[in-house]
């Protein structure tokens, strides 16, 4: 018997205009939520934000437009104003995509957790935020029917921590392998966009926000060790400026060849595939992450890919990457010396590379979090997880 369609709200207000980590898992899982026929999407926006979402949705979407823009309002109103309105919405789930959770909210709860970096390592964070995400993360791991967590490490550091009530559901990431592929759209259509970015070929790509994680003064320093060898290649760092990133200027200020190394900025989506199609090497040094999409979306374009050792991009690479020790620019600038060489084990690393990308899509990540959602509606039903303490 065919299960009825879900009822799905899904709290977008998070997503900044320029979306980047969990603002692009929040659009993308959203796209392919919206194509399903057994799911009926209600999606919150800030007042500000209505325009975008019905082309990401589509037209049978419910986009309710209703929280505050300025962030402090925002949090306050998922506590208060959004718990009030989901009780007048015909829906049976709420899915909250960036840690935090109407904690009183009168329908069951999923809480996606992309990582605990807010624990581990707040040195990578803005010293205010620290605080409100450990809180947050606490609260979900007590108060949720179901938890969505993007890796296994991620789940395992959230039970080592929190001690969760409710269900961890490990939902990767996914690939859209219709923007991420090795071929062009049209034949000379990548290198207009370069064009318009002022990017040149040859050149080592940095994807992503310019913070303290990503470890991008220690690319810096590892380019500017093998930039001699390759006289036209370029480091292009392509990403809004994040907490920190006043330390990728000093490293870019004393380097070398810090000439050569070109901050395009926050990037359009429309630009992303062609500069990873068009790169030498697309270096992805994080130190950790929850997931790390970009290394990924390299591999789905052919690219080389440097990574860190021991981290979930290295996990999801295996030897399709070339890695180095977190933070040894050592290491780093031997992987990016040999990436560039290229060499015998290129063609197999390139061909390992396209089989682990074609494992990820969105289409799957969706069924994985239809999954939870479903999950957490009957057992929210049977009373299940509010006598385990899970709201």
């Amino acid at each position: 018997m065919t299960a009825p369609p879900m009822r799905l709200s899904v709290d977008a207000t998070a997503v900044p205009a320029s979306p980047a980590g969990a603002g692009r898992y929040t659009v993308d899982l959203l796209r392919a939520l919206g194509a399903r026929p057994d799911v009926v999407l209600t999606v919150w926006a800030r007042r500000s934000d209505a325009r975008r979402w019905p082309a990401i949705v589509g037209p049978m979407a419910d986009v309710l437009a209703a929280a505050p823009d300025r962030r402090p309002l925002r949090l306050a109103w998922e506590q208060i104003g959004l718990p009030r309105r989901l009780g007048r919405q015909d829906v049976h789930v709420h899915h909250a995509p960036h840690y935090t959770m109407p904690e009183h909210s009168p329908v069951p709860v999923v809480v996606t957790i992309h990582d605990l970096t807010f624990f581990d390592h707040p040195e990578w964070h803005q010293r205010a935020k620290v605080p409100v995400f450990r809180r947050a993360i606490r609260s979900a791991a007590s108060r949720a029917d179901a938890l969505v967590c993007v890796s296994r490490e991620t789940a395992e550091r959230l039970r080592a921590l929190c001690h969760p009530t409710a269900r961890i559901f490990v939902v990767p990431h996914g690939v859209d392998h219709g923007r991420f592929r090795p071929q062009e759209a049209t034949a000379g259509s990548d290198l207009q966009i370069l064009d318009l970015l002022g990017v040149r070929r040859p050149y080592v790509l940095f994807l992503g926000t310019l913070e303290p994680r990503k470890s991008v003064p220690q690319l810096v320093a590892a380019f500017d060790r093998v930039a001699g060898s390759y006289a036209d290649v370029q480091l292009v760092l392509a990403g809004g400026d994040g907490w920190g990133g006043d330390a990728v200027s000093r490293a870019v200020a004393g380097a070398r060849h810090g000439s050569r190394v070109l901050r395009t900025g926050y990037v359009p989506d429309i630009a992303v595939p062609a500069l990873l199609r068009q790169a030498e090497v697309v270096a992805y040094p994080a130190l950790q992450e929850g997931f790390g999409l970009p290394a990924l979306e390299a591999l789905a374009c052919g690219t080389p890919l440097v990574t860190s050792s021991g981290t979930v991009m290295a996990d999801l690479a295996g030897a399709a990457a070339i890695t180095a020790a977190p933070g040894s620019i050592d290491e780093l600038a031997a992987a990016l010396d040999e990436a560039l060489l290229g060499g015998s084990a290129a063609p197999k690393r390139r061909q390992l590379g396209f089989g682990v990308a074609a494992g990820y899509t969105w289409a799957a990540s969706a069924t994985g979090h239809l999954a939870a959602y479903r999950w957490a509606a009957s057992a929210a039903a049977a009373g299940s997880n509010r006598a385990a303490g899970g709201r």
